[in-house]
């Protein structure tokens, strides 16, 4: 587990409270794998309305005042003594937050999932959503300060990241998730939590004894695995837990997350029940939407050639099949 995870972290920053919020994790990430941060800051070009001189002296502001706010964070980047980056383009935010990941080929995207003129999709902004099913990298999205919050979120720089709640249903994408999860907690010394979640199943009043007991196997089969995860995990000296959980996944993980004390949450974009029509699934959507800590979504995780995994890439069939009736 020793190969570098992050040698270059692209912050995407409006200049907005999240995008300050998510400065302090991308300082905070960089920090512990002495990676180089790009920031990017994308100025959205005027609306086709808006009359050719309005629209040229309108950038021309837009990107004095950019500049200006770019070099405020390069500097409190540097004194910190991390490597930076900084550059402003004219365009869409989606692409050329793309574009920016693909050339400079980072491996890690952050940013705020609000910014300042975003139409919100629940609580996470279009942008920050679309970023995390497009990016051809691991993207942390983090929240800012909410309202229905009932206690103060830590705001101090370089928050410490102690305990990372990695949810899991054993498909293949999940258990990509986990190993990202774990290389994280290795570079940071966190724990890590790996949950479980069975749905709940609809009994009717035929509802026999049988199935109950194939419920108890089911639970006691994916218990199973996780505690053989954990022992792997545990085997390199870091901390974890299990836990199997029941109810609506999205939910489930949302109250594993008080339950835990998580700081952040590491899973993947899709699971077992992902099509090709909807490769972004409704489990990461609905966290995405609603989680008041920063949730790093692993799509297609990226790791140093010979990197030696901790955990398989994929189940047997006969480990699937072990829970069916």
């Amino acid at each position: 587990m020793s190969t570098p995870l992050l040698k270059r972290i692209l912050f995407a920053t409006d200049f907005s409270d999240d995008a300050l919020r998510a400065q302090e994790y991308a300082m905070y990430l960089a920090t512990a794998w002495d990676a180089t941060i790009d920031v990017l800051h994308v100025i959205e070009a005027p609306p086709a309305s808006s009359g050719e001189t309005d629209s040229i002296l309108a950038v021309e502001r837009a990107r004095g005042e950019a500049g200006r706010r770019l070099e405020q964070v390069r500097d409190f980047m540097a004194r910190s003594g991390l490597q930076v980056l900084v550059r402003q383009v004219l365009g869409n935010p989606l692409v050329q937050i793309g574009l920016a990941a693909r050339e400079r080929e980072v491996d890690l995207v952050v940013l705020g999932v609000q910014g300042r003129t975003n139409r919100l999709y629940g609580l996470i902004g279009a942008t920050a959503e679309r970023v995390v099913k497009e990016s051809p990298c691991p993207v942390l999205a983090v929240p800012g300060l909410r309202a229905e919050v009932d206690r103060p979120i830590d705001t101090t720089p370089h928050v410490p990241i102690r305990n990372i709640l990695a949810p899991l249903d054993f498909s293949a994408p999940s258990l990509g998730a986990v190993e990202y999860a774990i290389q994280i907690a290795n570079g940071l010394g966190a724990k890590v939590i790996l949950m479980h979640v069975l749905e709940p199943v609809c009994y009717d009043l035929d509802c026999g004894l049988g199935v109950i007991e194939q419920e108890a196997r089911k639970r006691d089969h994916w218990n199973q695995h996780l505690v053989e995860l954990k022992e792997v995990i545990t085997s390199y000296g870091l901390p974890a837990e299990v836990e199997i959980s029941g109810g609506i996944p999205s939910e489930a993980i949302l109250a594993g997350v008080l339950r835990h004390h998580a700081d952040l949450i590491v899973m993947g974009t899709h699971g077992r029940r992902a099509s090709p029509e909807r490769p972004f699934g409704s489990v990461a959507e609905a966290v995405l939407r609603r989680a008041h800590c920063p949730v790093l979504t692993v799509k297609a995780p990226k790791f140093e050639p010979g990197h030696r995994r901790v955990v398989p890439q994929e189940l047997g069939l006969e480990d699937i099949r072990g829970v069916e009736p």
